[in-house]
């Protein structure tokens, strides 16, 4: 036992020795502005992603290459320091780990190092940073939190109720916010809080009358298919008792009470009708419905917070007009609980057509599935145990491992080698799981592991569809409870699909869950076509698998970042992206509403319009 505690404890020492050495070593060389020197200390195969601190945008570089090509147009701008180790680095097959904190002239950062020996030497193989705070912008959280009561007597005194309502009663009328979220679901609220704390003027601005609604008024089933670790918002966690998987109606209640407690700035029953930028004024020009009455709003910047998903992709079948029975989207569809003792036909095999016909089949509807393409489909359990465990987890809670930690340790692992991480995971998966698959193969359903076995998270960073978290639907599809059929649909009758082989399924309902567009047709929807195409398709990283069009883009597409459209923003994602996202998206806007020198490598290309 003395032996081994004596060898843990020197690899230890060697690895914080190594580390140390390693930030030593850069910092010097970018204090001397030796860029050359700097690049040397990166492994050949080797990745830097920095989240707004040395580039003022979201992006990773690639190789000595492409570090050398980040310094030489960065650091004399950023003017890094203080790189130091933030808690013991560690040392596993090979590789050191170290977490470290370090400045710029702005702001200050946190970043994730890991350390692989080349030709000798220490040397870089993967390099995260990330800006967490603005110098002289900082929260008012921690040791800087408000007062709140104040002392003294004073016959101006104004109370937190009167200070609100004076706030809510100007907003939009004798003061415009400067930056105007449009979509008050998880992803506005949570930037909604975070520009909040930055003492940013900001407004949100929804559709439906109350936050939350966008959850509430989902089809019954709908629960989080992603365990409570994951989907934290930000400065307010779930409750320690609060269920792993929760419902949509518990999910829209802690949204509307999350905008009331963290004050967001926000109104409902309000939709944005266009939306122009103008010139002379460096501004957009908004118009909105509040509560039915036209009003118009200019703020500086103009945020797209609607989601990773664009409009629902409703495909145009002939006879859609000629069906007695009801067909919608499934973004549309209310429940099950109109259609007990009726035949439904659900269109699509991803989340939320299981999901549906889940519940369709547990209110005695005679329900067919019909698979256009293969699906990946990955049991919850086994996803949460092989999957997310180490990151998101009560065991991870127990090691250490915070919700932000996981963030962060997620983000550091480039997007182009991201998928090597997650092929033994889904291997084991498939192992675990295999009587599970073999039911399936045997029902005649298509099965696929993603293009190169990846499994579900690089689909969906790829792609956005394609995948289903199992929650019990796929063993009615398995079973036969759900029939399954395969094929395109080619036209409606008036009681029945029918598919290009002729095949007719009768119907009393059918369900389109034929997942959504790119985001940038709602900035077609509200600015205009040539904006949007300006803006370019949202979502992807160019991976050239199917539904992610090279070429290599190595983020994803315009998300949280700068665009080629000036002061317009897309935001959103599912609610882990929301909350870690929204931060950086939060110190952009921040800055350049500070008036702080913001300029942008690598902006964004487009490539695809839609």
């Amino acid at each position: 036992m003395t032996d081994t505690l004596e060898r843990a404890d020197t690899e230890a020492r060697s690895a914080q020795a190594r580390a140390e050495a390693w930030l030593t070593g850069f910092e010097a060389a970018l204090a001397d502005r030796d860029v050359e020197r700097a690049v040397a200390m990166f492994a050949t195969d080797s990745y830097w992603r920095d989240l707004v601190s040395f580039t003022w945008n979201i992006t990773t570089v690639e190789g000595r290459d492409g570090v050398r090509d980040l310094l030489s147009q960065t650091l004399e701008g950023t003017d890094p320091s203080a790189f130091a180790t933030s808690e013991p680095p560690t040392e596993d097959g090979g590789v050191v780990t170290a977490w470290f904190t370090f400045e710029t002239g702005v702001g200050r950062g946190t970043g994730l190092l890991r350390l692989t020996e080349e030709d000798g030497e220490d040397r870089a193989w993967t390099f995260l940073t990330a800006l967490h705070e603005l110098k002289g912008h900082e929260e008012p959280k921690g040791p800087r939190r408000p007062m709140g009561a104040e002392h003294g007597a004073s016959k101006s005194r104004t109370t937190w109720k009167e200070r609100r309502e004076e706030e809510a009663e100007s907003l939009g009328t004798t003061t415009q916010p400067y930056v105007l979220v449009i979509g008050g679901g998880q992803g506005g609220i949570a930037l909604g809080a975070r520009l909040r704390q930055l003492g940013v003027p900001s407004l949100v601005i929804d559709k439906h009358p109350r936050p939350g609604d966008q959850w509430r008024g989902r089809y019954k089933s709908l629960c989080l298919h992603d365990p409570v670790w994951y989907d934290h918002l930000p400065y307010i966690k779930f409750p320690d008792n609060w269920p792993v998987f929760a419902p949509k109606d518990k999910i829209g209640d802690w949204l509307e009470s999350y905008v009331k407690v963290m004050e967001v700035p926000y109104w409902s029953s309000t939709v944005a009708t266009s939306a122009t930028w103008s010139e002379e004024g460096a501004h957009w020009v908004v118009e909105v419905e509040r509560d039915g009455q036209p009003l118009t709003l200019r703020p500086t910047q103009l945020v797209f917070a609607t989601g990773m998903s664009g409009k629902a992709r409703m495909p145009e079948v002939k006879g859609i007009d000629v069906f007695r029975g009801d067909v919608h989207h499934s973004s549309r569809h209310p429940g099950p609980d109109a259609y007990a003792g009726k035949k439904a036909v659900v269109i699509g095999s991803n989340n939320s057509a299981f999901d549906i016909c889940g519940a369709l089949w547990e209110n005695d509807v005679d329900v067919t599935m019909v698979q256009r393409s293969s699906t990946h489909i990955v049991k919850s359990g086994s996803l949460m145990e092989y999957g997310l465990g180490d990151l998101y987890s009560e065991r991870a809670v127990a090691a250490g491992v915070t919700t932000e930690k996981a963030d962060l340790i997620f983000a550091s692992l480039p997007y182009r080698i991201l998928h090597t991480f997650q092929i033994p995971a889904y291997e084991k998966m498939a192992e675990v799981d295999k009587a599970f698959y073999d039911r399936l193969e045997q029902a005649g359903f298509w099965h696929d592991w993603g293009a190169d076995g990846s499994g579900l998270f690089m689909k969906y960073l790829r792609r956005g569809s394609g995948y289903y978290i199992d929650v019990g639907a796929a063993d009615l599809v398995a079973n036969g409870d759900v029939a399954l059929v395969h094929g395109q649909v080619d036209h409606l009758t008036e009681d029945a699909v029918v598919l290009e082989d002729g095949t007719e399924l009768p119907a009393d309902l059918v369900v389109f869950a034929t997942g959504y567009n790119s985001m940038n047709g709602w900035v077609a929807d509200l600015v205009d076509q040539e904006t949007a195409d300006r803006l370019g398709k949202v979502w992807g990283l160019g991976s050239d698998t199917p539904k992610d069009p090279g070429p290599w883009e190595g983020e994803q597409r315009n998300m949280w970042k700068p665009t080629q459209v000036a002061n317009l923003w897309m935001h959103g994602g599912n609610l882990h992206q929301s909350r870690h996202y929204s931060l950086y998206l939060a110190l952009q806007l921040k800055a350049r509403q500070a008036g702080l020198d913001t300029p942008v490598y690598r902006l964004q290309a487009v490539h695809h319009t839609g």
